[in-house]
C-alpha cells in the first residue's frame, strides 16, 4: 500500500543538485530530507518511502529498508539499479528520461560546431596569448556544417531533437534506432541499428545518443572506426562504454579519423594517465551534456506526476522501468 501524502517521506540523494530546496519551494507539505553521500543514503534510507537518486544509488539500500516503495531516478540511465531485486521487493522504479533532452541535444550540436569551427584550438591559443594566423591548407581550416552528413545513433528524445537542430544547419541526418517503424523523429532517413556499419562511410559526424545496453556496449569498435571517413568526427554524449576506448585512441593517434568530441568516457573521472587528455584531435567535456539550470525542476515535475498516479492507484508510471 502506497502511503498517503500526510504519511509520506521523501529522501533526495545528490551531492550537488538542490532538489530538496526546489521541492520545498513548491509548498507540497510533504516531508523530505536530502543526503549528499552514499553512506548518508544507506544510513537514512530506512526513514524514506520514496528515494530520488542517481549516482549515489547502491542496491544495498533495498536490503536496508522495508519502507521503500518507489525510487525516482534523477538520470535517464538506469543501468545502476538491480531491476530484478526491485520486482522481488515490490519497489517501483522510474527514470528521468527526457528530463535533459534539450540540454544534451544542444550540447551535442555545440560539440559538432566546436570541432568544425576549431574552438578548442582557439581556446588553447587564448591561454597562450597567441593570435593565430590564417590557415593556407584547406583541409585544416574551419569548416561549415551545411551539406555535411550526420549519423545519429539512437533516435529517441535526445537524438530526435539533435536531428532537428542539425537539419536547421543544412545537414543531412541519418538516424539509427532499434525499431525504424517508430518513425524518423526529425531525421531525413531512419534505419535499424544493425545497418550501422553500412552507413558509417557516409557520415561526416557520427553522434552517439543511445542508452548503454548489452546491444550498444562496444558498438563503436575497431571495425566500426575503420569504416569512418578519415575526415569524420565521433561525438559521444551517450555513455563511454558504447565505444571501445583503446580502439578509439589508436584510430585518433594514427589519424584514421579526424577527431572526437567526448562528453563521456569508459572510466569517469577520466584517469590522469589517459592518452585522451593529450591527443590534439580530442575535445573533452566532463560529462556535463545533461547539466542545466532547469534540471531540478524537470525531475520534480516527473516525481510529482508519478506520486499523483500512485495515489490514484494507477498501474503505470511516467518513464516506468519497474
Amino acid at each position: 500500500m502506497f502511503p498517503g501524502k500526510d504519511a509520506l517521506t521523501i529522501c533526495f540523494a545528490h551531492p550537488a543538485y538542490q532538489i530538496q530546496k526546489r521541492f520545498e519551494a513548491r509548498g507540497t507539505g510533504i516531508r523530505s530530507f536530502q543526503v549528499a553521500t552514499r553512506d548518508e543514503l544507506l544510513a537514512r534510507a530506512p526513514e524514506a518511502d520514496v528515494v530520488v537518486v542517481s549516482g549515489l544509488w547502491s542496491n544495498e539500500v533495498l536490503s536496508r529498508t522495508e519502507r521503500l516503495r518507489y525510487v525516482q531516478s534523477i538520470s535517464a540511465g538506469v543501468d545502476q539499479y538491480a531491476q530484478p531485486a526491485f520486482r522481488e521487493r515490490g519497489v517501483r522504479l522510474a527514470s528521468a528520461a527526457g528530463v535533459n533532452a534539450n540540454a544534451v541535444s544542444e550540447h551535442a550540436i555545440a560539440l559538432v560546431l566546436a570541432v568544425s569551427r576549431l574552438f578548442p584550438m582557439a581556446r588553447d591559443n587564448q591561454a597562450k596569448h597567441v593570435w593565430r594566423g590564417m590557415i593556407g591548407e584547406i583541409a585544416k581550416r574551419e569548416d561549415e556544417l551545411g551539406g555535411k552528413t550526420m549519423l545519429v545513433v539512437g533516435l529517441g528524445r535526445i537524438g530526435g531533437r539533435l536531428a532537428r537542430l542539425a537539419r536547421a544547419f543544412g545537414m543531412h541526418v541519418i538516424g539509427l534506432r532499434r525499431d525504424p517503424s517508430a518513425g524518423a523523429n526529425g531525421a531525413d532517413e531512419v534505419h535499424a541499428t544493425a545497418a550501422l556499419k553500412s552507413l558509417l562511410p557516409r557520415a561526416d559526424f557520427v553522434v552517439l545518443t543511445c542508452p548503454l545496453t548489452p546491444e550498444t556496449e562496444g558498438l563503436i569498435d575497431a571495425g566500426a572506426l575503420s569504416l569512418m571517413k578519415p575526415s569524420a568526427h565521433l561525438v559521444n554524449v551517450a555513455r563511454g562504454k558504447v565505444v571501445v576506448e583503446p580502439a578509439l585512441i589508436e584510430a585518433l593517434r594514427e589519424g584514421r579519423i579526424a577527431g572526437a568530441a567526448l562528453d563521456c568516457v569508459a572510466e569517469e573521472p577520466l584517469p590522469e594517465a589517459s592518452p585522451l587528455w593529450d591527443l590534439p584531435n580530442v575535445f573533452i567535456t566532463p560529462h556535463t551534456a545533461g547539466e542545466t539550470r532547469r534540471y531540478e525542476d524537470n525531475v520534480l515535475d516527473i516525481l510529482e506526476e508519478n506520486l499523483a498516479r500512485l495515489w490514484r492507484g494507477e498501474a503505470d508510471l511516467r518513464n516506468q522501468v519497474v
